[in-house]
């Protein structure tokens, strides 16, 4: 009876042990987000744009708009849009899988942040060590670098937005 009540303390033992060391995994991708992309957000999969009603897919580097009823996928916006300005419009967080199937909602939803102008402050211009691994960040350097540096206290500058129409 010992040797069982043993073998059964020492297998809880082992069981705790084992579940006192597990590891929490998160998604960050950071470095995927556009220049133009807003700051706070250490994952993000897609960027609803209510001035455009498009939307822009981080992990594919692609913009998502309604062509003719067609959801289409490409590197720029349309020449329609040739004009907006992806600094300037605000991004609105939208992660999961393909939110534009919910377009009729967040068409409605965000219509407020039409023609936000700029209040939203980029990444580009952000002095958070953490978008430094963003490429072309005006402090950018490599992303084992950045990671080194960054603390998690990095603060906020205050940077303007540029001409970025349509371009990533």
């Amino acid at each position: 009876m010992k040797k069982l009540i043993l073998i059964a303390l020492l297998g809880f033992v082992s069981l705790f042990h084992n579940n006192a060391n597990a590891q929490v995994s998160l998604n960050v991708n950071i470095g995927s987000q556009p220049l133009w992309g807003p700051t706070g957000y250490d994952h993000v999969d897609y960027y609803y744009l209510p001035d455009v009603e498009s939307y822009y897919s981080v992990p594919k580097h692609q913009f998502v708009y309604l062509n003719n009823g067609n959801w289409i996928f490409s590197n720029s916006l349309p020449a329609r849009y040739g004009n907006y300005n992806l600094y300037n419009g605000y991004k609105v967080v939208v992660n999961g899988d393909r939110p534009y199937l919910n377009y009729k909602n967040d068409k409605v939803k965000y219509v407020k942040y039409k023609n936000w102008g700029g209040k939203q402050k980029a990444i580009k211009y952000s002095n958070e060590e953490k978008y430094y691994v963003v490429k072309g960040h005006p402090h950018g350097m490599p992303p084992g670098q950045a990671k080194k540096m960054y603390n998690g206290k990095g603060n906020n500058g205050n940077g303007k937005g540029n001409n970025g129409k349509g371009k990533h």
